[in-house]
């Protein structure tokens, strides 16, 4: 994470004096999505009126997964993921702030004192006017702007970003990508939906079937993908290669409970254990199934393999 170690602070204690004086926003950011970005525009577009730096406050793990635990909503990215997309989006920093029982306890106000003025004496504040915080949610815009006028910050609520009518947002890009919309997601998102991670060994069970897979483990408790999927994958190198991917349990060779990406990629017999590979969605296939034998599962794969083909030659 070479990128985001020089611009990520984990925590209040490593807040440091020149992180002080800065335009700050604060939320989830889950997908970084088209709403977001216009977010980040206000937050940087200020930054430099000012001549400061721009700062994203988040949180880990996010706040209705410390609650929901394993029922919160699929999480759309990661932590890395996230904290690259934010970078690249054009925040200057990030301030990850682990959320436990002593942050879930802070009353409105003593996150106001303790996070936006003590540690990073916010200049300026963006955030949208239904934000709430703080123990039992009791912080509010209108506690936000209360605090601005004794403390010498100015704040301002987010513009709404809407796509055909409707604000754009992780639930709904969540929706979109439950139901196989890949297009619909990606004009959302502004990007393709993908999913990154790195390589990791598996049961080898692919190769003993003929169809080596890549492994990445997801490290979320659901994913917003479930099924079988024609995809292309970038690699470490930069190489582009299509091929078929199963996100799910592995219920046929009983994986367990939590997610898994598997992708097989297509005339491609490259070593990736360890690499960092991005795999691009396509199209749906058929859902995740438990079949009677392996037998059963090597057949149905390779059907897999000849759709996941016909698609990308329909493309060409």
């Amino acid at each position: 994470m070479t990128q985001a170690s020089t611009s990520l602070i984990r925590g209040l204690h490593n807040l440091l004096p020149e992180h002080r004086g800065c335009v700050a926003t604060i939320g989830t950011f889950d997908g970084v999505h088209l709403g977001h970005q216009a977010i980040i525009r206000q937050v940087s577009a200020q930054a430099n009126v000012l001549g400061v730096l721009s700062v994203a406050i988040i949180f880990e793990p996010q706040p209705h997964e410390y609650f929901a635990g394993e029922q919160a909503p699929a999480r759309l990215m990661h932590f890395r993921e996230k904290v690259l997309a934010l970078l690249a989006a054009g925040i200057d920093r990030v301030l990850c702030l682990p959320f436990n029982g002593r942050l879930r306890h802070l009353s409105g106000a003593e996150f106001i004192d303790q996070v936006l003025i003590q540690g990073l004496a916010v200049r300026y504040l963006v955030v949208g006017d239904d934000f709430r915080f703080g123990c039992d949610r009791s912080g509010d815009y209108d506690l936000l702007r209360a605090a601005s006028k004794d403390h010498d910050f100015e704040i301002t609520d987010t513009h709404t970003y809407e796509i055909e009518g409707r604000r754009v947002s992780s639930t709904r890009i969540r929706a979109e990508l439950e139901a196989g919309r890949f297009a619909m997601a990606e004009q959302l998102l502004g990007k393709p939906y993908t999913i990154s991670g790195r390589v990791v060994y598996g049961q080898q069970l692919g190769r003993q079937l003929g169809v080596p897979t890549a492994n990445v483990l997801l490290r979320r408790y659901r994913s917003p993908l479930r099924g079988v999927f024609a995809v292309s994958a970038t690699l470490a190198d930069g190489q582009r290669v299509n091929g078929v991917a199963n996100v799910g349990v592995r219920p046929t060779v009983d994986g367990g409970n939590k997610p898994i990406l598997e992708v097989h990629l297509f005339e491609f017999d490259q070593n990736l254990y360890g690499q960092m590979i991005t795999v691009d969605f396509s199209q749906k296939l058929r859902e995740e199934q438990k079949f009677d034998s392996l037998e059963q599962l090597k057949t149905q794969i390779y059907a897999d393999i000849a759709q996941a083909k016909s698609i990308f030659n329909s493309l060409l």
